[in-house]
């Protein structure tokens, strides 16, 4: 039970990473917003989790959505003390001259602008409960770069400085700001990072990873669990690999 009595919000939890994360903080004494644009997966999640989680439908790229979702975890179980960054979008792996402008514009919003807006609505909750832990959800894309996911990669290394830059700023709130950089995982986005979803796509990415497997919801969940609870309460800027030693 070590998040016994807290509040946690976290994006994307419909599914993937998300998911796996609420489940995680759920067994371990957490209530959860499970936010997500996605209605009826979001619903499906909350509903199996029962009485201590809530879903709200956010587009992490509207800083009303997000202000909505931190609201919804004050009215439904009196506070917020966790926010966890999950919500994220890519474009299929390919040529950086093919990818749209749209669709960096998208990426933008979702993976780096929602930091703006989770910490708008997030950050004075913290600072007058006096202290909070935020978690974002990063990639070895930001540390390791693969060919073909430029602008993707790129957005993940703003998320990464962004979590470098919140941790020191927010250190005197008493406000903790890490991040999890996973490797490729068994998730809904993975046949867009490899291109294609075949085996031999499959092998050539998990040839990359020492220990010889993609990541799971599960492996992110722990170490989400506990660079969120107390356990790492002298961790702040962390941005802890969670890749099977792909970064190595």
């Amino acid at each position: 039970m070590r998040l016994d009595g807290m509040v946690a919000a976290i994006t994307g939890a419909g599914s993937g990473f998300g998911e796996g994360i609420a489940r995680r903080f759920i067994e371990e004494g957490a209530k959860v917003v499970v936010a997500d644009i996605d209605e009826a997966a979001g619903s499906s999640v909350a509903d199996s989790l029962g009485g201590s989680a809530r879903f709200v439908l956010t587009d992490v790229s509207r800083g009303e959505d997000m202000a909505a979702m931190v609201a919804a975890a004050l009215d439904s179980f009196g506070g917020l003390d966790i926010l966890v960054n999950n919500a994220g979008y890519t474009h299929r792996n390919g040529p950086m001259l093919d990818v749209t402008e749209e669709e960096i514009d998208r990426i933008h919003a979702v993976n780096v602008k929602s930091l703006y807006h989770g910490a708008k609505s997030a950050v004075p909750v913290f600072r007058e409960r006096g202290g909070g832990v935020i978690l974002n959800i990063a990639s070895t894309g930001g540390v390791r770069p693969r060919p073909g996911l430029v602008w993707y990669n790129g957005s993940k290394g703003a998320v990464i400085t962004i979590t470098k830059s919140m941790a020191v700023e927010l250190a005197a709130d008493s406000i903790r700001v890490c991040a999890l950089n996973p490797v490729a995982g068994e998730t809904g986005m993975l046949h867009l990072f490899m291109g294609e979803d075949t085996p031999e796509r499959r092998q050539q990415f998990v040839s990359t990873i020492p220990l010889g497997r993609f990541s799971t919801p599960r492996d992110v969940a722990d170490a989400a669990l506990f660079l969120c609870s107390d356990e790492a309460r002298f961790l702040t800027g962390v941005c802890l690999e969670v890749d099977g030693g792909r970064c190595i």
